[in-house]
């Protein structure tokens, strides 16, 4: 690791009363928000049943994890995060918020191995394999301008929120997590890796594909991103739909949905 700091876990109340562990506060309410919202996030919630398997891969602190199991008790989830500052509120968070929930410290991506991760201290949700500190800092200038911030404020807030760690982090694929866990059939598969969502999907073998029901995903549609994403599930036998949340408007931010109906 080049350039690490010490990040101490700390706990954070959410609007509905539920206790967490997070790096960054202010990150986690943001991410609450998000998957609270009538999104595609939504639409995963409810197609869920007692004894579906959720892959939640990018899951950060868990707190779609904490969102899934709280609506869909008895479901089982495996949750990836590679990052060792918040695998560790992940742990917590899934031990006291989603029974029998297995966290997994690992990045998803094509082929199994280790690879460098640029982790950012101050804005962890943005840390991944393919980090960009300009197009980073570019993105969250357009969500604050969106949600009515001037750019006075912006630049206070911005300025080093993206001063990145270099890690050495441990790489699988998708079928070498069913393989491991024992998975036979996915309920839904949740993608959340900052522009590693294609790394993800050629990740899954071809024989694993029909035992995928559904996939969310956020996708950064940066050099056909977002089309090369759908058209891979399209290849594998799902429908898909996309949807850009206001707040993003302006930006390449995108959230897929696929299913099999």
């Amino acid at each position: 690791m080049t350039g690490s700091r010490t990040i101490v876990p700390r706990r954070l109340r959410l609007p509905d009363g539920r206790q967490v562990w997070c790096t960054r506060p202010a990150e986690a309410l943001l991410m609450w928000r998000e998957i609270s919202s009538d999104g595609f996030y939504r639409r995963g919630v409810r197609q869920l049943r007692p004894g579906g398997v959720v892959l939640d891969i990018g899951a950060n602190v868990g707190l779609v994890s904490v969102a899934l199991a709280a609506e869909n008790p008895g479901i089982r989830i495996i949750a990836a995060e590679p990052v060792p500052d918040t695998f560790e509120c992940l742990r917590g968070n899934l031990e006291q918020h989603v029974p029998g929930g297995v966290a997994v410290r690992t990045a998803v991506a094509a082929t199994a191995g280790t690879q460098q991760l640029t982790y950012y201290p101050d804005a962890p949700g943005n840390s991944g394999l393919y980090a960009d500190r300009q197009a980073d800092d570019a993105l969250t200038r357009t969500f604050m301008r969106n949600g009515g911030m001037d750019d006075e404020q912006i630049d206070l807030l911005i300025e080093g929120l993206h001063e990145g760690q270099t890690i050495e982090v441990p790489v699988t694929t998708v079928s070498g997590l069913l393989r491991r866990h024992g998975v036979e059939r996915v309920a839904l598969l949740k993608v959340d890796v900052e522009r590693a969502e294609l790394d993800v999907l050629r990740g899954v073998e071809a024989a694993d594909w029909a035992r995928i029901d559904a996939v969310v995903a956020e996708v950064h549609d940066e050099q056909g991103r977002l089309a090369e994403f759908c058209g891979l599930l399209h290849a594998a036998g799902l429908s898909t739909e996309t949807r850009q949340d206001p707040s993003l408007y302006g930006t390449e931010l995108f959230e897929v949905y696929g299913d099999r109906s």
